[in-house]
C-alpha cells in the first residue's frame, strides 16, 4: 500500500534535491566525453573511408586516359572501329562508373545509345615512362604496329590463321573463325579491310578476353560483343556480375567481419529453384567450352566474381578473364621448373602435378572444368 493511502506524507527535502542534482551534474562531463569520443571516432572512420575511396579511385580508374589515347589515334587515322564515332565525336558512348581492379585494365559500366554496356580498355604502355601529358599516345602506338602498310589481304588472312593456330591449336574450323574476324574488322562493310581496321582488330586479338569473345560468340552463356574502337571494346552488361555475392569496396572489407559478410550473402541469394537454374546454365557452359568448335578451354579461376546471371536467372559469364585456351595452359606449364605441385598453377586453380625427379611440371591439368 502507498504511503498516501496510509495517511502519511513526506516532507519536501531541499538537501535530497540538491544531492540528486549534484549527482547528475557530476556525470554530465563523462557523458559529454563519451559522446564526443564516439563522434570523433565516426568522423575519423568516415574520413578514412572517403580518403581510401578517392585514392584507390584515382589510382585504378583512368578511363579519361584510355579515351584520350583511343580518340587521338582515331582522329589521326591510325585505328578504326564500329564504336569510334560514337565515343569520340557524337558522345553517345559514355563511360560512367569505374569497375576496374587494375590500373592497366580499365573496366567501366556505361551507356551506348541508351543501352547499358560494359566498356573495357588496356592502357599498360601508357602508364610507363616519364608520364608526360603527350607521351602516353606515343607509347601506345606500339600496340598498333601490325600489320604494316602494304600488307595484302591474303597476307593478313595468313597472319590471322597463324596467330589462331598458336592460340587455339590446329583446329579444322579455324578458316571460318578467320572469316568472322575479317567481317568484324570490316566496319563500313565495303568488302575491304583498311589498314586502320586491320590494326585495330589485330591489337584486340592480343587481348585474351576479346579472343575468347570471338571464339565463343555462339555460346548463349557469354556476354555479346557489341562494338570496338582500337583496342577498346564494348560488351553487353550482365545484370548480376557476381554469383550470390555482395561486392564490398576494398577499403571496407577489413571493417566487415567475414561471418557478417557470409550471412548477408546468404540473405541476398536468389531462391533455391533460381540458383538451380543458374547452376544448370553453368554446367551447359562447361560442356560447351570442353572440346568445342575451336578447341578446349579451361576455367582457371572459378571464383563467384567471374560468374553472373541475367534478369531471367540464366547463367552469364561476367567476364572471360578466368577462361584460358588449352594451348595457353599447356604452353605455360611445359618445361616449367617446380619444387611442389603449387608451382605448377596457371591462373588461380588450373594446377598440374610436379615431376619431382626432373623438377618440371607435367602438362595435364589435374582438375578439369567439371570438377570445379
Amino acid at each position: 500500500r502507498s504511503l498516501k493511502q496510509l495517511g502519511w506524507s513526506l516532507p519536501w527535502c531541499p538537501q535530497a534535491h540538491h544531492f540528486s542534482l549534484f549527482l547528475f551534474q557530476s556525470r554530465l562531463p563523462a557523458i559529454k566525453v563519451k559522446y564526443l569520443f564516439l563522434a570523433w571516432l565516426g568522423i575519423f572512420v568516415g574520413s578514412w573511408a572517403i580518403y581510401m575511396h578517392y585514392s584507390s579511385y584515382s589510382e585504378l580508374c583512368r578511363g579519361h586516359v584510355c579515351q584520350m589515347i583511343i580518340c587521338d589515334h582515331y582522329r589521326r587515322g591510325i585505328i578504326s572501329g564500329s564504336s569510334c564515332q560514337d565515343l569520340c565525336e557524337e558522345g553517345t558512348l559514355m563511360l560512367q562508373h569505374c569497375l576496374s581492379s587494375s590500373p592497366t585494365h580499365q573496366v567501366y559500366s556505361g551507356v551506348w545509345k541508351g543501352k547499358e554496356v560494359i566498356i573495357k580498355c588496356r592502357i599498360e604502355e601508357a602508364l610507363r615512362g616519364d608520364g608526360g601529358p603527350d607521351s602516353a599516345p606515343r607509347r601506345q602506338l606500339a600496340l598498333f604496329d601490325k600489320p604494316s602498310r602494304g600488307t595484302s589481304m591474303d597476307e593478313f588472312r595468313e597472319m590471322l590463321l597463324s596467330f589462331l593456330r598458336s592460340c587455339l591449336g590446329e583446329q579444322p574450323s579455324l578458316g571460318s573463325l578467320v572469316a568472322r574476324i575479317i567481317a568484324l574488322a570490316d566496319v563500313n562493310q565495303d568488302g575491304k579491310v583498311s589498314l586502320a581496321e586491320a590494326k585495330s582488330v589485330w591489337a584486340l586479338l592480343q587481348v585474351n578476353e576479346f579472343l575468347l569473345l570471338v571464339s565463343l560468340h555462339e555460346k548463349e552463356h557469354t556476354a555479346k560483343l557489341l562494338g570496338f574502337c582500337g583496342d577498346l571494346y564494348v560488351t553487353e552488361r550482365v545484370s548480376h556480375g557476381s554469383l550470390y555475392r555482395l561486392e564490398l569496396p576494398g577499403y571496407l572489407r577489413p571493417l566487415v567481419p567475414s561471418a557478417v559478410h557470409a550471412q548477408l550473402n546468404q540473405w541476398l541469394a536468389p531462391a533455391w529453384p533460381r540458383r538451380a537454374r543458374i547452376t544448370i546454365g553453368l554446367l551447359e557452359f562447361v560442356e560447351e567450352i570442353f572440346h568445342g568448335s575451336y578447341g578446349s578451354f579451361f576455367l582457371c579461376d572459378s571464383s563467384p566474381r567471374h560468374i553472373g546471371y541475367n534478369g531471367k536467372y540464366d547463367c552469364k559469364m561476367a567476364d572471360l578473364e578466368s577462361v584460358a585456351t588449352e594451348m595457353a595452359v599447356r604452353g605455360y606449364l611445359k618445361g616449367r621448373r617446380c619444387e611442389h605441385n603449387s608451382d605448377c598453377t596457371y591462373g588461380r586453380d588450373c594446377t598440374a602435378t610436379c615431376d619431382k625427379l626432373v623438377k618440371q611440371c607435367n602438362g595435364d591439368v589435374v582438375q578439369p572444368n567439371l570438377a570445379k
